[in-house]
């Protein structure tokens, strides 16, 4: 076994995104030692990161370079990654199969199913008036999920609350009108009747899982109390684990297609449980934001001499920080809507200040360094992520809010309830018996 305790030789990491997503990690392990080439293919978004790392306007150019290849999303990347490992690079990345577990939400159904994961009814449409009249026919509360690139207009996903459906209708009704250009498919899917959002998941380095695993819990409304519109993602409050009952009857499940695939890299399913069952819902089969720069608060060592070891396919001993990891979002206008005029008009080259030098905890999402400033770039009003440490889950909030008390951003906001359903959803979890090994 290989222990992450110290940086071995420093690596040279190639970072290939579509958007953006990488870059703190990126920065995190350039400061490591290590040499970083970040490439953006967006190039309304690819001065994002500048002057944190060394950038390059032509990735293929690189590959050579590289001894590792980093991709930062599915959306096609996967297939690029499977092709570079067939070629002999390490690469860390998805395959053609795994980016459709993520984007094809009926694939990723069909596959659980295909290796004994239990599932929830649904159905897939791509007729507005099929589902109307599906719900119709078969009142009941459902869940709207948009499929493939729909998907990621957040705003979209709709948790209906009557129990005949109408609501449920009504939306429909609307999204007929108003975007069945941009949903072509999409899911209708039994809801559960409560519970509570979990997820697990854990790094692959093409044969096998690499424990700990990461127990995680998103915050995805944009106001506490989990009030207002879906966004990407607000806050995340994680912990790291050995194989509990949950991950052993969903995503350990999916290891022999994974390592049929040689993924490499971090995969997640997302799941409701209570006190009948595990109802997965759906994968993320890369990393996750802003999940990814609060797990590495929680490791302990170089995240490139892992990220390395992992890509050379090496049954890595993570190491890893006990008690809890959490983090908030600091956002900006537009967030979570795109506006370019209202990006323009509060947001863009707005400068983040620190009252003390501070930079434990703090990862940039769309920021740049202008003569040593940090300034807000891009245009979706992600800024920052703020995290914090503990022993418990108190401890891990009062680090993480006295760090964001630090930091002014005009017009900046972030939600402070990141954690505070921890101390009633453990009680559940643990009564229900989904944190014990298993």
């Amino acid at each position: 076994m290989i222990s992450m305790t110290k940086t071995a030789a420093p690596k040279k990491f190639l970072f290939v995104s579509l958007s953006g997503l990488i870059g703190d990690t990126a920065w995190q392990i350039y400061k490591e030692g290590h040499d970083v080439l970040y490439y953006i293919d967006d190039k309304t978004e690819n001065d994002i990161a500048n002057g944190f790392v060394p950038k390059t306007d032509d990735w293929k150019k690189q590959i050579n370079w590289a001894d590792v290849i980093v991709f930062d999303d599915v959306l096609g990347q996967g297939k690029i990654a499977h092709e570079l490992r067939q070629s002999g690079k390490l690469v860390i990345g998805g395959t053609p199969y795994t980016d459709m577990l993520e984007d094809d939400r009926s694939f990723g159904q069909s596959e659980m199913k295909t290796h004994g994961i239990k599932i929830l009814p649904f159905e897939e449409f791509t007729s507005f008036d099929k589902a109307i009249n599906h719900v119709v026919q078969n009142p009941g509360k459902y869940v709207i999920k948009p499929s493939g690139e729909a998907q990621n207009i957040k705003r979209l996903l709709f948790v209906g609350q009557e129990e005949d459906g109408s609501d449920v209708i009504r939306v429909l009704t609307a999204y007929k009108k108003t975007w069945q250009d941009e949903v072509k498919i999409f899911q209708l899917q039994k809801k559960v009747a409560s519970g509570v959002e979990i997820a697990v998941g854990a790094f692959f380095n093409g044969y096998e899982f690499i424990t700990p695993i990461n127990v995680n819990f998103e915050h995805k409304k944009l106001f506490p109390g989990e009030l207002g519109v879906a966004t990407g993602e607000m806050g995340t409050t994680m912990f790291w684990t050995e194989p509990n009952k949950i991950f052993n009857a969903t995503l350990k499940k999916m290891e022999p297609a994974l390592r049929r695939e040689k993924y490499v890299g971090y995969i997640d399913i997302n799941c409701i449980v209570n006190g009948n069952g595990i109802y997965p819902l759906e994968f993320t089969s890369r990393f996750g934001y802003p999940t990814i720069s609060i797990q590495n608060d929680g490791i302990i060592g170089s995240l490139g001499d892992f990220f390395y070891s992992l890509a050379n396919g090496e049954k890595v001993q993570l190491k890893t920080k006990k008690g809890f990891q959490i983090g908030a979002r600091i956002v900006v206008p537009p967030f979570p809507y795109k506006d370019p005029k209202t990006f323009d008009a509060f947001s863009k080259n707005a400068v983040v200040v620190f009252k003390k030098k501070m930079e434990e905890g703090v990862h940039i999402e769309d920021v740049k360094m202008v003569n040593e400033e940090w300034v807000i770039t891009g245009g979706s009003g992600v800024a920052l992520i703020v995290s914090g440490c503990g022993q418990t889950m108190k401890e891990a909030q009062k680090q993480m809010y006295s760090r964001i008390s630090n930091i002014l951003i005009p017009n900046m906001y972030y939600r402070k309830d990141i954690g505070d359903r921890w101390f009633e959803d453990s009680d559940k979890l643990h009564a229900w018996g989904y944190l014990r090994d298993s």
